[in-house]
């Protein structure tokens, strides 16, 4: 027996409205995350869990003397410090897939959650990490008198940023390329990471779009806009911003830091409390300012 219609569609009795499950997903989307790009990660294929140490070694100064003919050479023994990277963090993420779910729709849900989760991880980490370097870059290289040969060159600091407009905005990069000059820091491979104002800033400046010059699969990858007086500049949304908008730039040459990280934890599992599978990972990483002085930060507002 079939459903009264009316004008083309059936009359429902009682409180009983059917539904359909659609088998497309409205996408995500995510912050662009930098450490991959800005970090040295070499080490990252030596760590397996969460506790691992990584001994890392450094090159010795080597002392130059004086020579007077007919003297007794002074020989030293260099010492080789060494740094210690410690695998001693973890982000994790544990979801559940309903059969019910699973049953109506004909996405793959885990696979779409498992991705979802990792960018957000990934983007979790970004924001750790960015503020945690901070406090360890040289002090020549930061502050209102920043520059380790001239030491007059205004980076900002938390009670007077400096106010960006599109008018100095590429004056602020400059000093900070000769804050990393002074520091004897390598020429290639530097980076810049700012914000999406400031990137618009430059946009707008008398350099305006001929500035950056990266591609736009890039830019949705991992924040890269292009170049600008040897910085790859990168725009990320998980640089640390402080009361009041002051936002913390960082620039510098990968080899001043160390990021290393590893999924040690992907599995699958039947839910004991619910008809569902569960899906859960873990993600361990260690992070470490190997060479202060190759690295820069600066306190700026955006006006």
């Amino acid at each position: 027996m079939g459903f009264p219609v009316t004008q083309g569609r059936p009359n429902y009795s009682g409180n009983f409205i059917p539904e359909i499950w659609s088998g497309k997903l409205i996408e995500n989307f995510y912050d662009a995350t930098v450490l991959a790009a800005i970090a040295n990660t070499d080490y990252e294929g030596e760590i397996k869990s969460m506790g691992d140490t990584v001994n890392i070694r450094t090159t010795p100064e080597i002392t130059i003397k004086t020579y007077v003919k007919g003297q007794t050479l002074q020989v030293e023994n260099p010492d080789k410090p060494k740094l210690q990277l410690v695998i001693d963090k973890g982000e994790y993420f544990a979801c559940i897939e309903d059969d019910v779910d699973k049953v109506q729709s004909d996405i793959a849900l885990m696979d779409t959650w498992s991705k979802d989760a990792s960018e957000r991880m990934k983007i979790k980490i970004d924001q750790r990490v960015l503020t945690d370097m901070l406090p360890d870059v040289a002090a020549a290289n930061k502050g209102g008198s920043a520059g380790r040969i001239s030491g007059n060159i205004n980076l900002g600091t938390t009670g007077s940023p400096v106010a960006i407009t599109k008018t100095n905005v590429l004056e602020y990069i400059v000093d900070m390329g000769t804050v990393l000059d002074e520091a004897n820091a390598p020429e290639g491979n530097r980076f810049l990471i700012i914000p999406a104002k400031m990137a618009g800033m430059i946009k707008k400046s008398d350099l305006k779009d001929a500035s950056l010059t990266g591609d736009s699969v890039s830019v949705l990858r991992n924040g890269r806009l292009g170049m600008i007086d040897r910085f790859t500049v990168y725009m990320s949304h998980n640089l640390k911003v402080d009361t009041g908008g002051k936002f913390n730039l960082i620039a510098g040459h990968k080899m001043g830091f160390t990021f290393a990280s590893q999924m040690t934890e992907m599995e699958t599992i039947r839910s004991e409390s619910t008809f569902g599978n569960i899906i859960r990972g873990l993600q361990v990483y260690g992070y470490k300012v190997v060479k202060p002085e190759a690295l820069s930060t600066g306190i700026v507002t955006l006006s």
